[in-house]
C-alpha cells in the first residue's frame, strides 16, 4: 500500500529514532478498500514525551497527551500519534477510568471496536491483523473485536458508529455484533447529543441508509423516538405500498445525499401516525401531517443541538414538501419569490424523492419536476424578476412618489406581484404608470 506522503515523514523520524510505528484504524480500512484516507491515525511504541522529543523541530499538541495522543502539526495538517495502550473499565460508558501503555501493537488492535478498524500497517513488517479484519472488509462484514456486548458497554457510541459504517461502508452487521446493539440500545441516551449528531447525520448520508433505517429503527428510535411509531404504521391509501417507516426509508435512498435534504427526508412523515383518519370507503388520510412533522423535527433537531441554519431548512422543507407546485412560469415565480432559490430546489428534489417511494403507477409526476426544474432555471437565466431585488423600482422611488414607512413596502410587494402574474413589466416606467393606475388608490 502506498502510504500518505505527510505519514511517511512520521514514518522516517520515529523509525530513526529506534522507534516502531504503525499506521491504524479507519485509514488502513480506507486504504485497503481502495479509497482515499481522509485522516491519518498513527499508532507507536514511543511514549508521549518520547513522541515529542522525536518531533521537536515541529509544533505539537498535547491535548491528548493523558490518553498517550501527541497531535503534529505537518503542512498545516494535524496528525495524531498515539502510543500503544489498553484500557481499564469505563465506568461512564464512554471513556476509559485509566489508560496503560504498552509496548505491543496487538495488545493495542484488542482495545478497537470492530475489526474492520483493528488493522495496523507498516512498509517494513507489512499488515497486522490479529482479528481477521481483512476477511471481514473483504465480505463486507462489520464485527466487533472480541466480545460485542462488551465493546458497546465500554463505549455505547459504537453503535451508532455501528449503524454509521454499514450505511456508509455498505457491510452488513454481523449477528451477534448486531444482538448486542439492541440489548445495549438504551445506552446510547448517555451519549451527549453533539455526538449522537454526527453519527446520525453521518449515517443518513450512506449509501445504503435506507436498508439500515428499516432494519435498524429500534435502534436508531433510542436517540430518535420521533421515528418510533412509523414501523409498521401502515397508510391504508391507494398512493402507498409501504408503511411509513419503508416509505420514509425510500425517500432517505432516494434523494441527494446532503445533510439537510436527508434530514428532511427522514422526518417529512414523522407525524403521519398522529394525524391518521380513515374514511367511510376504507381509505386512510393524514390531514396536517406537514405541520406535524415539522413540530417533531425541530424537536429532535433542537434536543441533538444541530445547528440552527441546518435545523431551519429541514424544518421549513419538512413543512412544505406536500405543498403542490403548478408548473407554470406565474406559480414557479411566485414560489421562487416565497422560498427562495435554494429551498425551491431542495424542496423539487425532496418531492421527487417523496414521490418515488409511492406507488410506481404515480411515478409519472416525475416529469412535473422536470419540467419545474426547467422552467425554473429558464427564470433564472433569463433574469426574469421574482424578487424585490430585481425589481426595476426601489425604495427611493416609492419615496419620490411621497410614500412613508409601511406603506413603501405594501406598494413595493403589490408591483413585485403584478410583474411576476404578468400584469406589469418590469421597467420603471412600466411600473411607476402602474402604480398610478393600480396601487394608488389601494
Amino acid at each position: 500500500m502506498l502510504i500518505p506522503e505527510k505519514a511517511q515523514i512520521i514514518f522516517q523520524l520515529l523509525s530513526n529514532a529506534g522507534y516502531e510505528c504503525f499506521l491504524v484504524g479507519g485509514c488502513v480500512r480506507d486504504m485497503l478498500m481502495g479509497k482515499e484516507p481522509h485522516d491519518i491515525d498513527i499508532t507507536t511504541n514511543a511514549l508521549p514525551e518520547e513522541t515529542k522529543a522525536v518531533f521537536s523541530a515541529f509544533h505539537t499538541l498535547d491535548i491528548g497527551i493523558k490518553h498517550g495522543t501527541i497531535t503534529v502539526i505537518i503542512d498545516g495538517e494535524p496528525i495524531e500519534i498515539t502510543t500503544y495502550r489498553t484500557e481499564s473499565e469505563y465506568t461512564d460508558g464512554r471513556h476509559p477510568d485509566r489508560v496503560t501503555f504498552t509496548a505491543n501493537i496487538k495488545d493495542d488492535l484488542s482495545r478497537r471496536d470492530f475489526t474492520c478498524n483493528a488493522i495496523a500497517y507498516n512498509p517494513a513488517v507489512g499488515l497486522v491483523d490479529p482479528f481477521g479484519g481483512m476477511a471481514d472488509i473483504e465480505s463486507k462484514t462489520l464485527r466487533c473485536v472480541g466480545i460485542a456486548e462488551e465493546r458497546f458497554r465500554e463505549d455505547s457510541l459504537r453503535i451508532l458508529r455501528a449503524l454509521r459504517f454499514a450505511s456508509c461502508l455498505g457491510f452488513d452487521i454481523e449477528d451477534d455484533t448486531a444482538k448486542a446493539m439492541y440489548t445495549c440500545r438504551e445506552l446510547i441516551n448517555i451519549v451527549s447529543p453533539e455526538r449522537i449528531y454526527t453519527e446520525i447525520s453521518k449515517l443518513i448520508c450512506g449509501k445504503n441508509a435506507g436498508e439500515i433505517i428499516s432494519l435498524y429503527s429500534d435502534i436508531l428510535a433510542v436517540p430518535l423516538p420521533e421515528i418510533k411509531d412509523m414501523k409498521g404504521f401502515q397508510q391504508h391509501n391507494f398512493h402507498h405500498i409501504y408503511d411509513v417507516l419503508n416509505h420514509t426509508a425510500k425517500v432517505v435512498d432516494s434523494v441527494s445525499p446532503a445533510a439537510t435534504l436527508r434530514l428532511a427526508a427522514l422526518f417529512h412523515d414523522c407525524g403521519k401516525p398522529d394525524c391518521f383518519s380513515i374514511d367511510e370507503n376504507g381509505v386512510g388520510h393524514f390531514y396536517s401531517h406537514a405541520s406535524i412533522s415539522a413540530r417533531k423535527a425541530n424537536e429532535a433537531l433542537l434536543r441533538l443541538r444541530c445547528d440552527n441554519a441546518t435545523r431551519e431548512k429541514v424544518v421549513k422543507l419538512v413543512k412544505i414538501h406536500d405543498s403542490p407546485i403548478e408548473p407554470d412560469s406565474k406559480t414557479v415565480k411566485k414560489k421562487l419569490q416565497k422560498y427562495g432559490e435554494e429551498i425551491f430546489f431542495d424542496l423539487i428534489k425532496l418531492q421527487r424523492a417523496d414521490n418515488k417511494g409511492l406507488s410506481p403507477e404515480f411515478l409519472y409526476r416525475q416529469e412535473t419536476y422536470d419540467k419545474l426544474e426547467e422552467i425554473a432555471r429558464q427564470v433564472i437565466e433569463e433574469n426574469q424578476c421574482f424578487s424585490l431585488k430585481d425589481l426595476a423600482v426601489n425604495g427611493r422611488d416609492m419615496i419620490d412618489l411621497g410614500l412613508k414607512g409601511k406603506d413603501i413596502g405594501l406598494a413595493l410587494d403589490l408591483l413585485l406581484k403584478a410583474v411576476i402574474e404578468e400584469q406589469c413589466q418590469n421597467d420603471r416606467e412600466s411600473l411607476l404608470i402602474y402604480y398610478h393606475r393600480n396601487v394608488k388608490s389601494v
